[in-house]
């Protein structure tokens, strides 16, 4: 896949509000199959398109970069065949099974930005969609996307418990609604929805809005510090450390993501997953001698 194709699949991707990481190798010390300049995509499931290295490269950009995904932090990953000293601001991976050069790849999530829902020809709800842009979030109005990260009503009183029990019920984070402590409280008494209490009701910060723009502020501000933060699960690279996306390869011990796109093989009932060919077959030519401890 060339540069081109590549920065092509990476704009279709983030059309479609698809996560993925981009690789790029910063650094090939030969022996490498990679050169400076590579780089490829990482999608959620594990795929690979583009090149960053053979197979036992790959493993390590493949669990790392899911790794890097859900933290949503970028990463210089360093894979050597060899162990090394930590370095600052890198990670340092030792796969067993490289040819002898090391790598560096620059890892970099790219997650869709927020989706906001808006509800009402209001000026608030103008002033939302203007607010919201400037800050990198993507606003839409009158419809609920089935992945909005936040829906607020902001009508007025013209059809609110619509738009409020669809955003229940499909689960939006963040479901809003412009009123006052006393007439919103009343809407949501009204919902037909088991957790009607999650509305927010007046939705916004108490930062002593009055004008249509800080209300907006006030709300985009609530819904930021209301946002899950990343999950920020340890990025590690040595062997024996395990997640319910990770395992362990039982020739050379390295870490190694437990996805479809991984190499792995079926032994009694049991999935192994691989950190390259080589390992893969000297498991199936002798799979007692790394199944028996």
């Amino acid at each position: 896949m060339s540069s081109a194709q590549l920065a092509e699949r990476a704009a279709e991707l983030r059309r479609r509000r698809v996560p993925f990481v981009h690789a790029r190798v910063v650094l090939a010390d030969k022996p490498t199959s990679a050169h400076p300049g590579d780089e490829a995509i990482v999608l959620a499931d594990g795929t690979i398109e583009g090149f960053v290295g053979g197979d036992c490269a790959e493993a390590t950009v493949r669990a790392q970069a899911l790794a890097v995904l859900d933290s949503g932090e970028s990463v210089v990953l360093r894979i050597s065949p060899t162990a090394e000293e930590p370095v600052p601001g890198k990670l340092m991976a030792h796969n067993r099974c490289l040819s002898g050069g090391t790598l560096e790849i620059f890892l970099e999530p790219q997650r869709p930005a927020p989706l906001v829902a808006v509800f009402g020809d209001s000026p608030i709800a103008h002033a939302l969609v203007a607010l919201g842009g400037a800050l990198g979030y993507e606003l839409v109005a009158g419809v609920l996307p089935a992945d909005a990260n936040a829906a607020v009503v902001a009508s007025h009183g013209r059809d609110e418990a619509g738009p409020l029990g669809a955003a229940l019920a499909a689960g939006v984070e963040y479901v809003g609604l412009v009123a006052s402590l006393k007439r919103g409280a009343a809407v949501v008494a009204a919902l037909d929805a088991p957790d009607a209490a999650r509305v927010v009701t007046p939705a916004g910060l108490d930062i002593g809005a009055r004008t249509p723009a800080e209300v907006a502020l006030s709300i985009l501000a609530d819904i930021v510090a209301r946002r899950p933060r990343p999950s920020a699960r340890e990025v590690h690279a040595g062997a024996g450390q395990q997640s319910p996306e990770q395992s362990v390869d039982p020739v050379c011990g390295m870490t190694v993501a437990a996805v479809e796109s991984s190499l792995h093989l079926d032994h009694e009932g049991r999935r192994r997953y691989f950190c390259g060919t080589g390992c893969l077959r000297a498991f199936a030519a002798d799979p007692v001698r790394y199944t028996s401890s």
